[in-house]
């Protein structure tokens, strides 16, 4: 714990000016991003009497270890620069809303030559019309499909458009009318657009001159006497009257406004946001954090706010904000929010009418996400905390193993040997932090063995000292380890991590000079290997031998679900209702699964591999030339030179190249079916199948 007054900066060195602040602590992470109207007066505020602040703001500052500030000429680009930092170094002392599922949007992709109507999850794309959120994808597709008789907007895929207008015939919804068939020239590109711009303006509310227009050519069909036209209009009026009765008028006057209510207590608040366009409920979102800063509801509110509409633009930020208490100061955030919709944005607490009736609804949902919230996260620590304390009474631990690493070894009988590391902290998988590994069959000085047959046990002696002393050398870098680490290696590259989820970087994570997140540098309390007692004493002999004594090790047997420790004879049984046992069991298969995705991944590449890739000068357009001339590399390699030249683009040298390059290669495999396992294509080699070929994966 640090004394605020050893990093507190020197009178006169602050200027009095606007700016945004950071706090970092003695490893350089960025802890806390804040913004001010005077860097001196708010940053004097943090260096007072400690019995004067906010328990959270004293942990904070007596957390960090220094602070630096950069200058803005406005309020207004403090904002968006505070904003940018808390995106980009996610400090833990700052609230972050945690949105608990991705919400569909309804989307029109304007962007393209034919506009598409589609559902559409995550980050939104410049030049796409977005409308929602909305809470579920089935909402979306019974308004689009109501939607479709009015408005005939495609909805294909670009493979199924690309195909219908080869083939020169529309699919199913071309035919029954729910597509104007642009694939097939049924509509010029300018009045597709037209009609998917008319899909737009009603969707965003303007619905009352269309719905006039439709009934006014009705009835004039119906004057002359054309029944049919009559009859399909109404249908047509019907359905968008339908349509629109699924999100119920909330405000007469049309309104086009953000409703956004915040419940909250002690440690946690849950804000609750409504999106009313044309007077409806077009859509509703929530968020959830944990009150880790002295924070207001006005405070709040900005920080909605921000996350709400920092990379909005245009018609996406409303004329009018309404929320239940006003940052302060007001001024900036008005400012910002007009900034980014190009008008003026009303941002203002409701005081009467209907305006405060719907805030006082949004609240109560506010009010029910927060209960809900907490119960959900109560069940889900309490079973999660049980079992980290049941593993580490089970293992004989010092404390509960708050950061798990498992690793697992995968090959395909002894070939494209793999590994894969997976991290869960706090019961809970970082599948960011997820790394994966070449077998290089050689560890510090030994002689390579890889390829003389699988060996588990080596494979995972020379993964769990790859790792940890990629650990030890950033601990070197950073000047927190001063002993030579056992091993004196070079680090091999790793392959990348699977980036398929996100992270939430913890308390006490390493990072980089400019504060992100370091890769390796934060150690487990607990390794897990998948396998028995040899697999274990591999990987503690590892640790070992880099003088890492801090770290336990087990390993969790397949074929009975025991426990193993290094230098016990028995393992340790944990009841099969235990909830550590679970864990563990959880943490190890995550590990083979992604192990094996790896392997098999990794395995694909190579049996696509083909002699001629290696062939130099010879690129992707000749070799396809060559093997359509051919039919199958069998027969190339059985071609002369004279043959060869006889493919367009192939002179002699090259011919000769590539006959050099076959004679020289092994046959290779055949093609085989991956369902059946049928022979596809001999090419000279023994026929297999590839259900053995599964049969020995792991």
């Amino acid at each position: 714990m640090a004394d605020p007054s050893s990093y507190r900066p020197k009178p006169g060195q602050i200027p009095d000016s606007p700016g945004v602040y950071k706090f970092r602590d003695e490893h350089g992470r960025v802890i806390y991003v804040g913004k001010a109207k005077s860097l001196r007066q708010r940053l004097a505020s943090y260096f007072q009497d400690l019995a004067g602040l906010h328990p959270r703001t004293r942990t904070m500052v007596t957390t960090a270890a220094a602070v630096e500030w950069t200058v803005v000429s406005t309020e207004v680009e403090a904002l968006q620069l505070e904003y940018t930092w808390i995106k980009e170094f996610d400090p833990r002392f700052n609230v972050k809303y945690r949105d608990d599922k991705s919400y569909p949007y309804l989307a029109v992709t304007l962007n393209e030559e034919f506009p598409r109507v589609q559902v559409m999850r995550g980050a939104k794309k410049k030049g796409v019309r977005y409308f929602g959120p909305y809470g579920h994808a089935w909402a979306i597709r019974e308004t689009v499909d109501l939607m479709l008789r009015v408005f005939p907007v495609r909805t294909c895929s670009a493979g199924v458009f690309k195909r219908s207008a080869q083939i020169g015939r529309p699919c199913l919804l071309g035919y029954i009318g729910k597509c104007s068939a642009p694939c097939v020239e049924r509509i010029s590109a300018a009045d597709h657009r037209e009609l998917a711009e008319e899909f737009c303006d009603f969707m965003a509310g303007r619905t009352g001159a269309y719905l006039r227009r439709l009934e006014r050519q009705m009835q004039e069909a119906a004057e002359e006497m054309e029944y049919e036209r009559a009859a399909r209009l109404r249908d047509d009026i019907g359905a968008l009257k339908r349509a629109m009765e699924k999100s119920a008028v909330v405000l007469a006057d049309a309104t086009d406004a953000d409703l956004i209510a915040v419940a909250e207590d002690e440690l946690e608040a849950a804000v609750q946001i409504f999106h009313v366009r044309g007077g409806r409920v077009r859509g509703q979102r929530g968020w959830v954090t944990d009150k880790v800063e002295a924070v207001t509801t006005g405070g709040l509110v900005e920080h909605a706010l921000q996350q709400l509409y920092g990379e909005e633009q245009g018609d996406a930020v409303p004329k009018e904000v309404l929320v239940p208490a006003l940052p302060e100061p007001v001024e900036p955030v008005a400012q910002w929010l007009s900034h980014r919709r190009g008008s003026q944005v009303s941002l203002r607490i409701p005081q009467r009418g209907d305006k405060k009736d719907l805030m006082a609804t949004v609240a109560r949902n506010a009010q029910q996400a927060l209960a809900l919230h907490k119960t959900k996260r109560a069940s889900d620590l309490t079973t999660r905390s049980r079992a980290l304390e049941e593993i580490a009474e089970a293992l004989g631990l010092d404390s509960v193993p708050l950061r798990i690493e498992c690793f697992d070894i995968s090959h395909l009988q002894g070939d494209d040997v793999v590994a894969s590391m997976v991290v869960f902290e706090d019961g809970l998988a970082r599948k960011s932090e997820y790394r994966r590994f070449q077998i290089k069959g050689r560890v510090g000085d030994e002689q390579v063995w890889h390829g003389q047959g699988q060996d588990d046990v080596r494979s995972m002696h020379e993964v769990t000292a790859r790792r940890f002393r990629r650990y030890l050398q950033e601990k070197q870098r950073s000047g927190e380890w001063t002993e030579e680490p056992a091993e004196d290696a070079p680090v091999e590259a790793d392959a990348p991590l699977e980036a398929d989820g996100a992270m939430e970087p913890g308390a006490g994570r390493p990072v980089d000079e400019d504060g992100r997140p370091k890769r390796f540098a934060y150690p487990p309390q607990l390794v897990v290997v998948d396998g028995g007692a040899p697999q274990v004493a591999a990987a503690r002999r590892a640790l070992d031998e880099l003088g890492i004594d801090d770290v336990a090790v087990c390993g969790l047997a397949k074929r009975l679900e025991e426990v193993w420790l290094p230098g016990e004879d028995d393992p340790v049984v944990l009841p099969r209702s235990s909830e550590g046992l679970y864990l563990l069991q959880r943490v190890r298969d995550e590990a083979h699964r992604f192990a094996l995705r790896y392997q098999r991944t990794k395995r694909g590449k190579r049996l696509k591999a083909s002699p001629l890739d290696a062939v130099a000068g010879l690129g992707d357009t000749r070799r396809q030339a060559l093997l359509k001339h051919f039919g199958s590399l069998k027969k190339l390699r059985a071609a002369t030179v004279d043959e060869i030249c006889e493919v367009p683009g192939v002179g002699r040298k090259t011919a000769e190249t590539v006959v050099a390059a076959l004679a020289g290669a092994a046959p290779s495999a055949p093609a085989v079916n991956t369902a059946t396992g049928e022979i596809i294509e001999d090419d000279g080699a023994p026929p297999a199948a590839l259900s053995a070929e599964r049969g020995q994966e792991r």
